[in-house]
């Protein structure tokens, strides 16, 4: 006669690598106890738990714990994981008492681990000195050598017999004839290991695509057979899709300062659409660009309202009203730079954010004020402009710029309308006016400019501050008006940057960036000094001076161009906890030439330490010129917060 007997599986979750003991973390797989067939019975995947430690008020007896290798790389894993014995050695001491109990209960784990990983008629045995744990008598001689320095040596043997492996897998429909097809596929095949792990990612994954399907009441139940006389397990998926409902109208609470109207507008597209996760999440993240609220949660309603449709409500919990922050960089021959702002987030109730900001650079550079340069500003964001998921935001600065190519003083007023075409595609425009006081190469001239401004972006990565995989792209089209010299032109300028993460874990990253600028319309006298292209420093071609690539003018300052190219290449290697290191090679050449070109190419190549925080890489950057010409500098020293790029 078969033997066949139904066993609940172990839970193997990722969580089974910490702290918890793995028979707490078998529920979500074990099954209701069920009939028993065959030689066994109960719930094979629910065992009893360890037994609690008492307070050891006794001397207490230490003790060593060889575990075994069984040449399966998984199941050694799992073994490690489950064993109470090695994880509580030194967190938790015993006594002889407490140390026979965890020895008895670690039998148990060890047929969790061997059934986690597909070993279903495995066995183990734990051995205290040589001895099982309930040896007549163990309890005493253990007691005599409490306090001795000599640890007991304890061993847990295993005997793992065949892998099981997985019958074909059968999905069934509840009610019959209901039908399944948008539950997809498990991806579990006939003959792989009988392991718990995939079985249970198997059964999210069927109620996970049922629900981005629109089901949101789907229901997936497991029925797990082992059959000891084949050495395989039998799965079957009783799928509930459930109904496919569309959203009745979401509601928001938990606003105090923010205008529900607003609230209310930007939920509403909602009502009638079918139900999807995704369309959730979206809503979520429109909630959260408001900039004035720490969390947003949704909740689905338990079941459908008298139209048939699904309540859906959004909670919110508001940030603090006013924020200040403050920065601070050094880059060698340019100097430190700090900046602060204070910001007021919700100003008239409908999310609109008033930042106030100011910075100065350049500090002891030349031993006074002279070449100290700063900036005063004031911004007001309106999120959800005229009713739509757009921004408009003000900009008013005033602005001293002192860098080696031109003394500049200017006053800008600016408006920019931004919307987003998809999460990850943002595109604006507006307009720009100017005026300003340039100097370059002891010659002053006041400009009027009028300009506009219109900006495509692209953002796939992963982290803003730090980032091991995606694509930045942006595309700057900037044409301008002067008034006072009656000329105009264009200033186009594309860049992007990517990261691979080629160890898999965010421990080894290489981004890549480049940069194309030119500026068409107007000659190169007609451009103001302050409008061309400039590179080297920080964020451009390191280990030169900041500005200083490029052409001269006849005082040997920079002149600028009207051509820009820029490359980077930089590996960042994490080296141990948050310490990371990084090399890098930048490359840029600027031109008077509107056509750019390759010709007086730049070349720097530096080192750098990072230290990963919560807000972001501290980095600091090493760099020299690779072609140096007279009066470039000998190295570069740049530090700051977030990537070089």
């Amino acid at each position: 006669m078969r033997l066949k007997s139904r066993l609940a599986l172990v839970a193997l979750s990722a969580a089974v690598a910490g702290a918890l003991p793995l028979t707490a973390m078998l529920r979500a797989f074990a099954q209701p106890a069920p009939e028993s067939r065959g030689a066994e019975s109960g719930a094979a995947g629910t065992p009893a738990a360890s037994q609690p430690e008492a307070p050891q008020d006794e001397a207490n007896l230490a003790y060593t714990v060889a575990l075994p290798e069984t040449g399966d790389e998984a199941l050694d894993t799992a073994i490690r994981n489950a064993s109470a014995l090695e994880r509580l050695r030194e967190s938790a001491p015993v006594d002889a008492y407490g140390l026979i109990g965890r020895a008895l209960a670690e039998t148990d784990n060890m047929r969790d681990a061997l059934r986690s990983e597909g070993y279903y008629g495995g066995s183990a045995r734990i051995a205290i000195d040589g001895q099982a744990p309930d040896s007549p008598g163990l309890a005493e001689r253990l007691l005599a050598r409490e306090g001795n320095a000599e640890p007991v040596p304890v061993s847990v043997m295993v005997e793992p017999g065949p892998q099981y492996r997985l019958a074909p897998v059968r999905l069934q429909a509840e009610p019959a004839g209901a039908s399944i097809a948008d539950a997809g596929e498990t991806g579990l095949k006939e003959g792989d290991p009988a392991r718990a792990q995939p079985v249970l990612d198997a059964e999210g994954r069927l109620r996970d695509a049922l629900r981005n399907a629109g089901h949101p009441f789907a229901a997936v139940r497991r029925r797990v057979t082992v059959d000891h006389d084949t050495n395989r397990m039998e799965v079957t998926f009783t799928v509930a899709p459930g109904p496919r409902p569309q959203f009745a109208r979401p509601g928001v609470s938990g606003e105090e300062r923010t205008d529900s109207d607003l609230l209310a507008r930007i939920v509403a597209p909602m009502q009638g659409q079918g139900y999807s996760q995704k369309a959730i999440d979206e809503k979520r993240r429109d909630l959260l660009s408001l900039g004035v609220f720490s969390t947003v949660r949704a909740r689905a309603g338990e079941r459908l309202d008298e139209a048939g449709d699904l309540p859906l409500t959004f909670t919110v919990a508001e940030r603090p009203l006013h924020a200040i922050g403050f920065s601070a960089a050094y880059e060698t021959r340019y100097g430190p730079t700090f900046s602060t702002y204070w910001e007021h987030r919700n100003l008239f109730g409908g999310a609109e954010r008033l930042r106030l900001e100011a910075e100065v650079n350049r500090l002891g550079t030349t031993g006074d004020t002279s070449d100290t340069g700063g900036k005063i500003g004031a911004s007001l964001r309106t999120p959800w402009f005229a009713g739509r998921n757009q921004t408009l935001t003000f900009d008013i600065a005033a602005l001293r710029e002192r860098p080696d190519a031109y003394d500049r003083d200017a006053f800008t007023l600016g408006a920019l309308l931004e919307r987003e075409f998809s999460p990850r595609l943002t595109y604006g425009f507006g307009p720009q006016i100017e005026f300003s006081r340039v100097t370059q190469d002891n010659v002053t001239t006041n400009y009027q400019l009028l300009g506009l401004i219109g900006q495509l972006r692209w953002n796939d990565t992963d982290n803003p501050l730090n980032p091991s995989r995606g694509i930045r792209a942006a595309l700057l089209v900037n044409p301008i008006y002067s008034l006072g010299e009656s000329n105009a032109f264009t200033r186009l300028r594309a860049q992007g940057s990517t990261y691979f993460d080629v160890s898999g874990d965010k421990g080894s990253i290489i981004a890549l960036r480049g940069v194309v600028g030119s500026i068409v319309g107007a000659s190169f006298g007609g451009v103001p000094p302050d409008k061309r292209f400039y590179a080297g420093g920080g964020g451009s071609v390191r280990g030169y001076s900041y500005q200083s690539v490029g052409p001269r003018t006849a005082s040997d300052e920079p002149a600028g161009g009207l051509s820009l190219v820029e490359g980077s290449v930089e590996l960042r290697q994490r080296i141990s906890g948050p310490i990371g290191m990084a090399a890098f090679v930048d490359a840029g050449s600027v031109t008077r030439d509107p056509t750019p070109d390759f010709g007086n190419l730049k070349v720097g190549a530096g080192l750098g330490v990072r230290y990963l925080t919560a807000i972001g890489p501290l980095r600091a950057d090493i760099a020299i010129p690779l072609n140096k010409e007279s009066g470039d500098s000998a190295f570069g020293l740049y530090v700051g917060i977030g990537q070089a790029f």
